[in-house]
């Protein structure tokens, strides 16, 4: 897990300052031409067939939600999406008991904040989960430069009917920097101190109970929700 510091940003000033649009970017670890990322079937595969409302992952009539709070670079991000979520979702979001709320933030550096807009901008198209698990089984050390624009651009051209060049545009928008200072604001609100961070109670309820991320936890959690 990361703690946080200092979630809130000032997200058009720092993208201005830093150059987090996909035109620009950090130094480059990554592909160096646009390309197929390894695990993209598995990550597609993951969640085919269920469905997504931009941050939201399975049906709206599901009875219990889950709020995780994530960053694209944090390891502790990466080992409970590759290994927790891939039970928790066959188990419940498949069968239709639980929907995700996906709530990505940027605390670990500007890579993080480019892979945020860039989950967003796929997010319009219904894909950002794909996007997001695709960047997590890729994962890198932090803060190295391999989550730049052309890693970015080889995850969309990797996720099947996802218009790459609709969500580059899209990554850079005023929309995708009002959804972003959004979570942000619910991550003070819900005084976020680490990632990941799960949140569990029933669909249309507050949540306030934060779980554990590991398998045997979140599914006990998520089985009192459901009673």
């Amino acid at each position: 897990m990361r703690r946080i510091y200092f979630v809130a940003i000032a997200l058009a000033a720092v993208a201005a300052a830093l150059g987090f649009a996909l035109t620009g970017g950090s130094s480059s670890n990554g592909p160096t031409t646009v390309s197929q990322l390894p695990d993209a079937a598995a990550a597609v595969s993951l969640f085919k067939g269920i469905p997504q409302n931009g941050n939201v992952l399975g049906k709206a009539s599901a009875p219990v939600t889950m709020v995780e709070y994530i960053d694209l670079q944090c390891p502790g991000c990466r080992a409970f999406e590759t290994s927790v979520m891939p039970t928790i979702v066959p188990r419940y979001v498949r069968t239709g008991k639980l929907r995700v709320e996906a709530r990505p933030i940027a605390f670990i550096g500007p890579d993080s904040e480019l892979g945020r807009r860039a989950a967003l901008a796929a997010a319009q198209q219904n894909h950002f989960f794909d996007f997001a698990q695709l960047l997590y089984y890729n994962q890198q050390t932090e803060n190295t430069g391999w989550l730049n624009k052309l890693f970015v651009r080889s995850a969309f051209a990797s996720i099947p009917g996802l218009d790459a060049a609709r969500a580059l545009s899209a990554s850079d928008s005023a929309a995708v920097t009002r959804q972003a200072t959004h979570f942000d604001d619910q991550a003070n609100a819900d005084h976020l101190k680490e990632t990941p961070t799960v949140l569990v109670g029933k669909t249309g309820q507050l949540r306030t109970q934060m779980v554990s991320p590991d398998v045997s936890n979140l599914s006990a959690a998520i089985d009192s929700a459901l009673r």
